[in-house]
């Protein structure tokens, strides 16, 4: 910093209002700082700063999937709300594993991330109280912690979910299936839930053979909604609970000869191409990361608050596939 400031002519305190983005210092002698800090190479020492301030500008972010297209968006809000704060962005995967969950959040927080944003696999969050006491703010997403009062930002699963088999219902069907994730998972049991409800609302009884939860991994979707579509009374309609669900279905239901309605929950790429389009109930990922993200910074900024629950409104995208009519 010495060198910077002997080669510009002005004084350290500028140089480090210039390298801090600090008020203070006009924009000519900015141009000569940043100038001489080019042609030296300096780069600022951020151990110092992390020793003298007590934060290091990093937040941490535990997704489930980092290959599925619905946390790519979020991952990007995130970022960017991250950026604008001066902070970098580290992520990871948790693959639906609460250990590798807790492994991996635990492994931020040992690294002195200021913040966390977990997106949960498991059901107990209790590992993350000594890392909240000690300061790390942590903020949940689209699933709330198990075991501990925190900020959590999701979607309306149940609404959406009850209003995409509404729009079923509506259009005549009267056996709908559902096809879900893993009943530990949040999202699967709100979204069965919304199910339920729009049957019950309607005076539709629910068969047991029309609801199948587990895993999204295709052989398993696969088998499952061959099952509720074989009998001599298959579901006319079903509802899938996530996007990987849904391609499945798609692929399944192209390889029979009698048209079933389709709904998904979370929209996905190409979907508008397919023939007929897919009807979604969409969720706003981006939305998501961006207000988990600014609800972190707010409590960063020493906001002292009991901790919140947002729940972010769903939309139903009709294109083609939840509007076939009821065959048999």
């Amino acid at each position: 910093m010495k060198d910077v400031a002997a080669r510009a002519g002005v004084g350290l305190k500028t140089v480090s209002r210039v390298v801090n983005g600090e008020p203070g210092v006009t924009p000519e002698t900015e141009k000569r700082v940043q100038e001489a800090i080019e042609a030296l190479g300096f780069r600022r020492n951020d151990s110092a700063r992390v020793l003298r301030k007590g934060r290091t500008a990093t937040v941490g972010l535990v997704l489930e999937d980092l290959a599925d297209p619905f946390y790519g968006p979020l991952n990007r809000a995130v970022e960017e709300v991250a950026r604008a704060h001066g902070a970098l962005l580290i992520n990871g995967s948790s693959a639906q594993d609460p250990d590798r969950e807790r492994e991996l959040a635990l492994a931020l927080c040992a690294r002195r991330v200021d913040g966390l944003i977990v997106i949960p696999a498991g059901n107990d969050h209790r590992y993350l109280e000594p890392e909240m006491r000690a300061g790390v703010a942590t903020v949940f997403v689209d699933r709330p912690a198990g075991g501990i009062d925190a900020d959590v930002v999701l979607s309306d699963n149940f609404g959406g979910a009850r209003g995409g088999v509404a729009h079923l219902i509506a259009g005549g069907h009267r056996r709908v299936g559902f096809i879900g994730d893993h009943p530990r998972i949040h999202t699967a049991t709100e979204r069965l839930r919304g199910y339920r409800a729009a049957m019950a609302e309607a005076g539709l009884p629910v068969a047991g053979s029309w609801v199948s939860l587990g895993s999204t991994e295709p052989g398993r979707v696969a088998a499952a909604a061959r099952s509720m579509l074989a009998g001599p009374e298959p579901v006319t309609a079903v509802f899938a609970g996530n996007n990987r669900v849904t391609v499945t279905v798609v692929r399944v239901l192209a390889s029979l000869e009698r048209p079933v309605a389709l709904v998904g929950f979370d929209d996905f790429e190409l979907a508008d191409l397919l023939r007929p389009g897919v009807t979604v109930v969409a969720q706003d990922p981006a939305a998501l990361g961006r207000v988990a993200t600014d609800r972190l910074f707010q409590r960063l900024s020493g906001t002292n608050l009991p901790p919140t629950r947002t729940e972010l409104p769903t939309r139903l995208i009709p294109r083609g596939s939840g509007e076939l009519p009821p065959t048999g």
